[in-house]
C-alpha cells in the first residue's frame, strides 16, 4: 500500500466509487460518513458493505464522523497522518437548501473548515475537494470555464461551495497546502443519490408514475458519468496543484493563483436537453414515462455546460462517456439493486 488516503462523504455516490479506485490500486483508505438521513442509510450502508466486501485486508478502515465534529476529526487526523485528503462529504442537494439552510452552514462551511485545519495540522501533501458546477449561478456564457467569475450563486448550497474554494485559496495562501477544486457536472450512475433526477426517473417510470419535468423540459445539463467524475479525481489526487508562475494580480486569473490552488471543471462537455435525457431512460428501461411538465424550481438553472480544456491540460484526462452508454449502465444497476 503507498499511501494513506482520507476520503470524506465515504458513503456517498461519489465517496464509495472513489474508495474502490483507490482500494483497486493499492492505496490505504480511511473513510468517514456521519451517514445522516438526507436520503435512505440504506442504501449508504450498501456501498459500504461493497467496499468492505472489496477492500484487502487492513487497506480500508472507516470512521462514523461528522465533519462539524472538531475534536473526533482532529483525533483522527493525528492518528492516520493521511498523505491525500479527499473531502467529498457535504450537505447535498440545490432545493434542500432553501428548506434547511442551517444545514449547509454547518456542513459545507464550518465542517470544510475543520477539514482545513486538519489539513494545515498534520502533515497532509495534497486536497482535493468538491465544488460544483452551481457556483455558475445565474451566469447564461455557455460553455462555462473556470476563468469566468462566479459572483451570482443562485442557491445557498452554491454559495457553500463557492466559499469552500475560497477558504481552500486562503490556506494554500497562508500555509502552502496545496489544493485543488473540482466543480462537479451533474453526476450520474450506478449507485447514485436516490434525490437527484436520473434516480427518481428511475424509479417513477418502472412504477408507471408521473416524473416532473421543470422548466416544462426546457433545460439542459452536462450528465456526467460516475466513472469519468472518480477518474478525474484520482488524477488529480496523483499531481497536488501548484502555484501558477505566470499569475498577474493585475489580472488574476479565477482559476489558479500564486499559491498552490486550481480549480477545475468535471464534465462532459456535452450538454443534454433533458427531454432526450429521459428518452434514453425510456428506451433503458424499455418503458415510456408520464411527463409532468412544471414550472422552472427556485434555486434552479437553466442550462450547465462545462469547458474542460484546463483539466485535460493539467492531468490528461476529460470524460467522454455518453448518456447512452451511462444510463444504460445505471439503467442495469437499477434493475438488479431493486429487483424490479
Amino acid at each position: 500500500m503507498t499511501r494513506t488516503v482520507l476520503v470524506t462523504g465515504a458513503a456517498g455516490f461519489i465517496g464509495a466509487a472513489l474508495a474502490q479506485r483507490l482500494l483497486q490500486r493499492g492505496d490505504r483508505v480511511v473513510g468517514i460518513d456521519c451517514l445522516n438521513d438526507y436520503y435512505d442509510p440504506t442504501l449508504k450502508q450498501s456501498r459500504l458493505s461493497q467496499i468492505e466486501a472489496f477492500a484487502p485486508a487492513g487497506a480500508w478502515q472507516f470512521h462514523r464522523c461528522a465533519l462539524e465534529d472538531s475534536d473526533s476529526l482532529m483525533s483522527l487526523f493525528a492518528d492516520e497522518r493521511p498523505r491525500v485528503v479527499v473531502n467529498l462529504a457535504a450537505q447535498a442537494g440545490v432545493r434542500y437548501s432553501l428548506e434547511k439552510p442551517a444545514a449547509y452552514i454547518q456542513s459545507n462551511l464550518v465542517g470544510f473548515g475543520n477539514i482545513l485545519e486538519g489539513c494545515r495540522h498534520h502533515g497532509t501533501e495534497n486536497l482535493v475537494y468538491s465544488s460544483s458546477s452551481s457556483v455558475y449561478g445565474g451566469n447564461r456564457n455557455l460553455p462555462f470555464h473556470e476563468r469566468q467569475p462566479v459572483n451570482h450563486p443562485v442557491s445557498l448550497y452554491a454559495a457553500s461551495k463557492k466559499a469552500n474554494e475560497l477558504m481552500a485559496h486562503t490556506y494554500s495562501h497562508l500555509y502552502d497546502l496545496p489544493a485543488t477544486g473540482l466543480r462537479f457536472f451533474t453526476v450520474y450512475g450506478p449507485w447514485g443519490r436516490p434525490d437527484m433526477a436520473p434516480m427518481l426517473f428511475a424509479r417513477a417510470i418502472l412504477a408507471g408514475e408521473p416524473i416532473k419535468v421543470f422548466n416544462h423540459g426546457r433545460m439542459q445539463r452536462d450528465f456526467t458519468y460516475i466513472d469519468d467524475i472518480v477518474e478525474g479525481v484520482l488524477r488529480c489526487c496523483d499531481k497536488p496543484a501548484t502555484a501558477n508562475p505566470d499569475f498577474d494580480p493585475l489580472q488574476p486569473d479565477p482559476a489558479t493563483a500564486a499559491a498552490p490552488h486550481r480549480v477545475f471543471n468535471i464534465g462532459n462537455s456535452q450538454p443534454t436537453e433533458l427531454l432526450r435525457f429521459i428518452e434514453v431512460m425510456e428506451q433503458a428501461l424499455g418503458r415510456e414515462a408520464i411527463k409532468n411538465f412544471q414550472p422552472m424550481q427556485p434555486g434552479d438553472v437553466v442550462a450547465t455546460a462545462a469547458e474542460t480544456k484546463a483539466l485535460e491540460d493539467w492531468v490528461g484526462f476529460r470524460p467522454s462517456t455518453p448518456i447512452e452508454v451511462g444510463v444504460g449502465q445505471f439503467a442495469r444497476w437499477y434493475r438488479d439493486f431493486y429487483g424490479v
